[in-house]
């Protein structure tokens, strides 16, 4: 075997040993670590945060969901809504509208669910806040903003039977602050929010 002959077979061999090394440490190593970092620090999180209620999954509290009567595509009184979703919360299907601000589909379909929201909640349409008309850029928002959660108390205490003042202190108890203290915004999270609701008894 000449010289290039042996060069050549021994890059390959390096190659090769390379290629098995790197499979083994980025391909089964180091995703086992990462899994099993995840389960032991962050297990709630690492499993997608699913929320358990009488014993049975009902939802992620990372993603948000439909409340609306059963059957149909029409809110429920009985529950807080969420804001709109282009995808109807479906995470195989994530994304906005796309559609600027400026569009004239958009801006109609704003002014239309803005009336909608306002007459469902029995609030002037100034009332309304922004993300109550306005998906996230995921689709998938699980949270509403505590402004949108205040026009919602006196609508869901009547279809419930409940005081206002103990669905706001509800609404209260479950307002997150800011991450950190000065990230992002106060938020209230749909779903938790209204599994307390469920375990409050009528008056």
């Amino acid at each position: 075997m000449n010289t290039s002959a042996r060069t050549t077979a021994r890059l390959l061999s390096s190659a090769l040993r390379a290629l098995l090394v790197l499979s083994v440490v980025t391909g089964v190593v180091y995703p086992l670590a990462v899994t099993g970092i995840a389960q032991a620090a962050f297990h709630d999180k690492a499993n997608g945060s699913v929320i358990e209620h009488d014993g049975r999954a009902v939802g992620s509290k990372l993603i948000g969901q439909s409340w609306n009567l059963k059957g149909t595509d029409a809110p429920d009184p009985r529950w807080f809504q969420p804001r709109p979703s282009h995808s109807t919360y479906d995470p195989l299907t994530t994304g906005s509208s796309q559609l600027g601000a400026s569009d004239p589909t958009l801006v109609k379909t704003v002014r239309e669910t803005r009336k909608q929201v306002a007459a469902f909640n029995g609030v002037p349409p100034s009332a309304v806040p922004k993300d109550a008309v306005t998906g996230s850029a995921s689709a998938l928002d699980p949270h509403i903003s505590p402004a949108y959660a205040e026009i919602q108390i006196a609508r869901v205490a009547k279809a419930r039977g409940l005081t206002e003042s103990r669905v706001a202190d509800l609404v209260n108890d479950h307002e997150e602050g800011r991450d950190l203290g000065f990230l992002g915004n106060a938020r209230v999270n749909v779903l938790e929010l209204n599994l307390a609701l469920s375990r409050l008894p009528a008056n």
